[in-house]
């Protein structure tokens, strides 16, 4: 099944060496947030390097939808003329977020406090995502959420009449819960505390902060306490969204395993909480140098020069999932061109991702000739080294646009090259993906 009508079965082919510069679209986490919190102040918020994916054009309707007027120039640059904390309107249709577990969520959160219902959907894969872990924090503020069983998509939440600050402690680690909270707390009077006993990335707290809301993080007993003076009034900001950390692993990993490749990618993200990977490739003997490192828009940036490298295996500590939960896919295909075996612990939250991404990466990868361990919890990748992966095989993305681009990955160092059977879900956080890599040198083609 296809984001789209159709699919669009791809192949990647054995690729010669990687040249040039991969300028990498703006990050998603970043976008997402930048529409929102523009959305919810007072005046016209600048937005420029959005993300101009699927995912993100989804949260822009939908703003529209409750409100905002949001416009694009020809410049490519993005204005928000928000309504301020508390005036959204009731939307007069579904809001429907395609692919975006990211969007949903933080759209729950912004009107769980707003006398009025709001009912989402989303494409196949999103209908199958759990949201109860987003719907029952915000109970307690007094929304309700009436839906399919586990709390799954279609699914209509009733904003609270008269919203109550509230103290939570996420259960897991995740983003997009802390950020519904949070959102949620913006227009409770008193204060509104997440609790988190593993940092997740920041970007709502740093977006917040430099939108004039009061907010606070400090390091606690009981872990990391996030504190939200409610009913700030937001004021617009320019915003410049860095390149997306995310993304730019696909390049990245695409030189590291394929021989005599050297790239140069500018702009990348280097906050504290995102840069997992980076941290675990270099561990694994990656040569990648960190240049020009500075602040835009309020995050830390870098541009990478990244060389083809010779990989070791290594085991994964869990405690820096968190960091990297996305990446874990296109990790895994690194770690089959490695030496020896690479193990990944503490990654359940795979499982609840666009796909079971823990299944879609074991399942390809043995097809493509590497041999995979796995549980709940746990996925080992036996390495092969440098020209060890045979490949030639066609691996099911599940809608799940981070396994349609690992898989091509994949393909570009493997001795047969690989297929994916639908690559449609890459345009929801990539869509120049294709032409980006094409422009490097790799043999990247749809098949229909």
């Amino acid at each position: 099944m296809s984001a789209h009508a159709t699919p669009i079965p791809m192949s990647a082919r054995k690729s010669g060496a990687l040249k040039g510069t991969a300028s990498i679209p703006g990050d998603k986490s970043i976008s997402h947030r930048a529409l929102i919190f523009g959305a919810m102040a007072v005046g016209e918020t600048r937005i420029s390097g959005l993300l101009e994916g699927q995912d993100v054009l989804d949260t822009a309707k939908a703003m529209q939808s409750l409100g905002a007027a949001i416009s694009r120039e020809g410049t490519g640059e993005w204005r928000v003329n928000g309504v301020g904390v508390g005036g959204f309107s009731e939307p007069e249709d579904v809001i429907d977020c395609g692919n975006s577990g990211t969007g949903v969520r933080l759209i729950m959160g912004a009107v769980a406090t707003h006398d009025f219902a709001t009912t989402f959907t989303g494409d196949a894969s999103l209908r199958k995502r759990p949201m109860g872990r987003v719907t029952d924090p915000l109970a307690l503020f007094g929304a309700r959420s009436v839906g399919r069983s586990q709390g799954r998509l279609p699914l209509t939440l009733i904003g609270a009449a008269e919203p109550v600050p509230v103290t939570y402690t996420t259960p897991v680690p995740s983003a997009q819960v802390k950020s519904a909270v949070l959102l949620a707390g913006l227009t409770a009077p008193g204060k509104t505390v997440v609790i988190e006993k593993e940092a997740t990335r920041d970007h709502t707290e740093r977006m917040l902060k430099g939108f004039g809301a009061d907010i606070t993080t400090e390091k606690t007993a009981e872990g990391y306490k996030i504190t939200l003076t409610g009913q700030p009034e937001l004021k617009p900001q320019d915003v410049a969204v860095p390149r997306d950390p995310s993304s730019a692993a696909f390049p990245v990993c695409a030189a590291l395993i394929v021989e005599g490749s050297e790239i140069f990618v500018p702009g990348v993200s280097q906050n504290g909480t995102r840069n997992g990977l980076y941290t675990t490739l270099v561990e694994m003997g990656a040569d990648i140098a960190y240049e020009n490192e500075r602040e835009e828009g309020g995050e830390p940036v870098a541009d990478l020069r990244v060389k083809y490298s010779k990989l070791k295996g290594i085991d994964v500590p869990p405690e820096r999932a968190a960091s990297m939960i996305d990446e874990y896919p296109i990790l895994s295909v690194v770690a089959s061109f490695a030496e020896g075996k690479t193990v990944m612990k503490g990654v359940k939250e795979l499982r609840v991702k666009e796909s079971d991404r823990i299944d879609a990466m074991a399942r390809g990868l043995e097809k493509c000739g590497v041999t995979i361990e796995e549980d709940h919890d746990t996925l080992i990748v036996h390495g092969l080294g440098p020209n060890g992966v045979k490949g030639g095989a066609t691996c099911e993305t599940h809608i799940d646009h981070r396994i349609a681009m690992s898989f091509l990955v994949l393909g570009m160092a493997a001795q047969n090259g690989c297929q994916v059977d639908d690559g449609s879900p890459i345009a929801t956080s990539f869509p120049d993906f294709e032409k980006l890599m094409t422009g490097l040198g790799a043999e990247v083609s749809r098949d229909n």
